[in-house]
């Protein structure tokens, strides 16, 4: 049986057998089991690009890239936008490219680097947490995360478990756990601080390992008590009781924490995961069996990376399109997935836009030039996943001569502008082999640890001590929550049209509103969901509702904010 990896931009990375015009989940595969989403059990519904185009006309692949060779050599300023509609490593060679012909590159993230970066100033580092230690936990919380959505397999992991779900929204999960904090938008630091809290005022925080790899606890005692309980509780909208009873477990109970990026998408998003990383220190949370916090883990650790360069680079979440001669737009949509939706669609216009990609979505609809990229079944490439420690090769089932790898691309842009120092694809497929690790018959990242942080931290655990937050929570009606869709992963597959309302909005199914905010407006049709809190509103990514999302990154400067915002609804006169 032929056997390969999904490619798509989610936790679970599933091992995949492959026959013609069929993908099966692989039963050995120690994590993924054998099942696969909706998503590759409907890969095939989904057509695929089959013809290059320039402003609306068929043309053939030579034709195309002959376009683009011209454009290019035309153009002074060129944006390379590459997105994550596939984060298999080969996806980053074209960097290569257009990092030696002088184009900006992004950097940062519309989905995680603000509590990457908050990872980093804690522990230094940011360690996978390996399935067998969540297996071994007494105690998980699941913080911002609907897991039965972004990554399912990981649901008979939590089998005997005592679990909590933190979220706004009451999920299925919610419904399912031993207790659901359904805090206020927006309410993660401060909850994060109430638990750390009523730690402190019981005396039992892990005063041991706190002296051995922490510094500056003082500071964050501080900190934490800064925060006066009954408003700060009023704040996250939740029964102080419930706060008081996860401490309890906490303190009791070997704990997982598994935190999601919801908690994240905010100004002070790093500041968030940041506080919720200093409560797991501050109870010794770290390098012990069946303990730890999980985030999406940084596959880039202790990784000799050839296609990693230096180049002119600005912050993703405030690319302006209409800034650049061309824009080549690659494994993405940011016509749809992108902040500020209006402010896209208007530069994507006002320059040349190229898209490189697998289907004919909106920003390949508004491009001038469009060539179709190869699907993961018609080239190689290696997997790596964010969300457990296993590695996948890629091999190539299928031939596609109406389509590019990355690399095929890559190759012909080097020749046609006569760049030296592209090497065979198979050398940089296996300099990547070269570096895993073996864990019985599976491949595991080159940073893997059974215990993640056993021997300690690098340099001494720094707690959080500060924050800067000046979101003003009294504009606007509602909060805006903006999940993962189920069958959906951003603008791919089967999205999500609607707006979830509270039941308390007066609104009814069917119903028709405009969305607004100080950034933009789109009219949306309604669903009423009982599970929502009556100050919130939800609406999935790959939805409309990226029309009133700020187009700013986070404090830090690296990640997209798509909740740093309140908005009003109005119903549309019938």
């Amino acid at each position: 049986m032929k056997k390969t990896a999904c490619p798509l931009d989610c936790y679970d990375a599933c091992s995949v057998l492959y026959e013609p015009n069929r993908l099966k989940g692989d039963p050995e595969h120690p994590f993924t089991r054998g099942h696969l989403c909706y998503k590759l059990n409907h890969y095939f519904d989904y057509p695929q690009l089959d013809s290059a185009r320039y402003q609306g006309q068929k043309i053939s692949l030579d034709e195309a890239l002959g376009i683009l060779e011209e454009k290019i050599k035309a153009s002074e300023e060129i944006l390379h936008y590459r997105g994550s509609g596939n984060v298999g490593k080969m996806q980053a060679v074209s960097d290569l490219f257009f990092a030696f012909i002088g184009a900006t590159l992004t950097t940062g993230s519309l989905c995680d680097a603000a509590g990457q970066l908050g990872i980093e100033k804690g522990r230094g580092k940011n360690l996978i947490l390996p399935l067998e230690q969540i297996q071994k936990s007494e105690l998980v919380i699941v913080w911002g995360r609907n897991i039965g959505y972004t990554n399912h397999h990981l649901l008979p992991f939590l089998e005997g478990k005592t679990l909590v779900v933190i979220d706004p929204v009451r999920t299925n999960l919610a419904k399912n756990a031993a207790m659901h904090i359904q805090l206020s938008p927006r309410t993660d630091l401060e909850l994060a601080c109430m638990l750390a809290r009523f730690i402190y005022m019981q005396n039992k925080e892990d005063e041991s390992f706190i002296e051995e790899h922490t510094e500056d606890f003082d500071f964050y005692a501080d900190f934490i008590q800064s925060y006066r309980m009954v408003p700060t509780t009023d704040k996250i909208g939740v029964d102080l009781l419930d706060i008081a009873t996860l401490a309890e477990l906490m303190i009791d109970m070997k704990t997982v924490i598994l935190v999601g990026n919801g908690v994240q998408k905010y100004a002070h998003g790093t500041e968030v995961v940041r506080a919720i990383d200093s409560l797991a220190a501050m109870l010794g949370l770290f390098g012990k069996e069946g303990c730890g916090v999980s985030f999406l883990g940084d596959t880039s650790l202790m990784l000799d990376d050839p296609f990693r360069v230096q180049a002119k680079r600005v912050a993703k979440p405030e690319v302006d399109f209409g800034a650049y001669d061309l824009c080549f737009i690659q494994a993405a949509n940011p016509a749809i997935t992108h902040p500020c939706t209006q402010k896209v669609v208007e530069g994507l216009k006002k320059s040349f836009t190229v898209v490189f990609g697998l289907y004919d979505d909106e920003t390949a609809q508004l491009a001038d030039l469009v060539i179709p990229a190869k699907n993961f079944l018609q080239k190689e490439d290696i997997r790596f996943s964010y969300g457990h420690e296993y590695v996948e090769l890629m091999p190539k089932f299928e031939d596609n001569a109406k389509a590019l790898s990355e690399y095929e691309l890559t190759k012909e842009l080097m020749g046609r502008f006569g760049l030296d120092g592209l090497k065979e694809e198979k050398e940089y497929i296996e300099h990547f082999i070269k570096q895993l690790r073996k864990k019985g018959e599976y491949y595991v990242l080159p940073s893997f640890e059974e215990i993640p942080y056993k021997e300690g931290f690098e340099e001494p655990f720094c707690f959080i001590d500060e924050v800067e937050d000046e979101f003003d929570r009294l504009s606007g009606e509602y909060f805006l929550i903006t999940p993962k869709a189920k069958n959906a992963i951003n603008s791919q597959f089967k999205r999500d049209p609607y707006l979830y309302v509270p039941l308390r909005s007066g609104l009814s199914d069917g119903d028709k509103v405009v969305v607004s905010s100080k950034w933009g407006a789109v009219t949306m049709e309604v669903r009423l969901l009982a599970e929502l809190r009556d100050d919130s509103v939800l609406a999935y990514s790959g939805s409309a509702i990226n029309h009133v999302t700020p187009p700013h990154a986070d404090n830090h400067g690296n990640n997209a904010i798509f909740q740093e915002v309140k908005v009003n609804l109005k119903k549309e006169s019938q």
